[in-house]
């Protein structure tokens, strides 16, 4: 599937193209999940545009060399570490100067959702079929541990399964690594928050079971903790 890269512009960051997300309406939510998931509701989203892949190690180091900022957790594991595979162990604060270093922004869960799931609501990327192990770096049946089922023990490279890719082409936004979004936790029958204490993960991982490899779970989690081997982020960008 061929990534709709906006035309002239491959983004700030080398290697890591934004992915055009049209505006228009979207299903945002879901009435048969978890109770934080609900409820399910059509949304008028503006345009954005959205990293084609996680941000990975090379271009983590990048942004350390540049910027002095501390070097993500697992930099220099022997398969954590690797160049291609996505920067993990770092906190929201770090994820979030990133984006903005690069003139970016975390996505919303919103944008997250959307463009994860497309328009229509679909419980996956690739559609409603369920996740096989050409779709996505997911872990074992039940929670929390990695396998190999996939290819890989734990992080895939980020341009991996392309089978799994969204309508525009974007990849691994279910499974690999949980990603940051900008949102603060907050149920959403009551609204958004402003001062809570946690920020919100989409995605999943590669150790995550099935019922966290969805376009619409939730997981509430402390933005200062930098020591998940299975948590990263990409970046998005508005458009006018």
């Amino acid at each position: 599937m061929a990534s709709r890269a906006l035309a002239g512009d491959t983004g700030p960051i080398a290697g890591n193209p934004l992915i055009e997300i049209p505006a228009g309406t979207f299903i945002f939510g879901r009435d048969d999940g978890p109770e934080n998931e609900r409820p399910r509701r059509v949304v008028e989203g503006r345009a954005f545009a959205i990293n084609r892949t996680e941000i990975t190690n090379r271009q983590y180091a990048s942004f350390v060399e540049q910027t002095g900022r501390r070097p993500a957790f697992y930099a220099g594991h022997p398969v954590l570490g690797l160049d291609d595979r996505p920067a993990v162990g770092v906190s929201w604060a770090d994820a979030d100067a990133f984006c903005r270093h690069h003139g970016l922004t975390l996505p919303t869960e919103k944008q997250y959702e959307r463009a994860a799931r497309g328009t229509k609501g679909n419980g996956f990327p690739w559609g409603d079929m369920p996740r096989d192990d050409m779709r996505a770096n997911g872990g074992a049946d039940r929670c929390c541990g990695g396998d190999d089922r996939d290819g890989y023990l734990v992080t895939a490279p980020a341009d991996s399964f392309a089978a799994g890719a969204s309508r525009e082409g974007v990849l691994n936004l279910v499974g690999n690594v949980w990603e940051w979004t900008s949102d603060v936790y907050a149920p959403y029958a009551e609204g958004s928050a402003t001062g809570g204490d946690y920020r919100v993960l989409r995605g999943g991982s590669w150790n995550s079971d099935p019922r966290h490899l969805t376009t619409t779970y939730r997981l509430a989690y402390d933005p200062e903790f930098r020591f998940a081997a299975n948590g990263g982020f990409r970046c998005v960008r508005s458009l006018p």
